[in-house]
């Protein structure tokens, strides 16, 4: 009876470390899209400013 007990356990150990590994991928995922999308509304930003002769440096 023992022998069940050793692989059931070793699949909750798994199970359960992969939840974290997968929360933390999660977390990266949504600061990298937030990310993405600050830099992404800032060079429309400066698009426009460009075609609107507001600045761009030329």
């Amino acid at each position: 009876m023992k022998k069940v007990y050793l692989p059931m356990l070793f699949l909750v150990m798994l199970a359960l470390s992969s939840c974290s590994v997968i929360t933390g991928i999660f977390k990266a995922g949504a600061f990298v899209g937030i990310l993405a999308v600050v830099v992404l509304v800032g060079l429309i930003l400066w698009i426009i400013s460009m075609f609107r002769g507001g600045g761009g440096g030329n």
